[in-house]
């Protein structure tokens, strides 16, 4: 199925789903769009011009930022195509589990900005996270029942 005519990219941005993040070389947001507010808490006047370390947890700031400037310097990241889940702040302080992917913005052979679009999983990790405690549980529990 192909689409005829213009799409309307502002339209797709704004109804997304998923968060879309763009920030500039020094990490700085310059666009956050609705489900970004809705994941995150907080609003496009809060994050706009601020760092990413609004959503960073402190703990993963260094190794966040050292990736970031690598990708920034050589154009190259593994998680255009590869899903990345980290840690993630909400505003009212609570840890989120968010996995994303992203692209790089670019003029000519110099790279400006990094588009993220983020999902938050934090219902699925902890779903996840609680069936594997079950089934250590139990397979604790049939040990224990074997060993007697």
């Amino acid at each position: 199925m192909t689409m005829r005519g213009t799409i309307d990219f502002q339209q797709l941005v704004a109804t997304a789903g998923d968060a879309i993040i763009v920030s500039d070389a020094a990490g700085n947001i310059v666009m956050w769009n609705p489900a970004s507010e809705r994941i995150f808490g907080f609003t496009e006047d809060d994050a706009i011009g601020g760092s990413l370390d609004i959503i960073i947890p402190e703990r993963q700031r260094g190794r966040h930022w050292d990736g970031y400037h690598q990708t920034m310097a050589t154009g190259v990241t593994r998680y255009g195509t590869e899903l990345l889940r980290v840690p993630a702040l909400h505003k009212d302080g609570r840890t989120l589990s968010i996995a994303f992917t992203v692209s790089l913005l670019s003029e000519g052979d110099t790279v400006t900005g990094i588009v993220a679009i983020v999902r938050d999983e934090t219902q699925r990790w902890t779903e996840e996270r609680e069936l594997r405690r079950r089934v250590r549980d139990l397979e604790t529990e049939l040990r224990a029942k074997s060993s007697s």
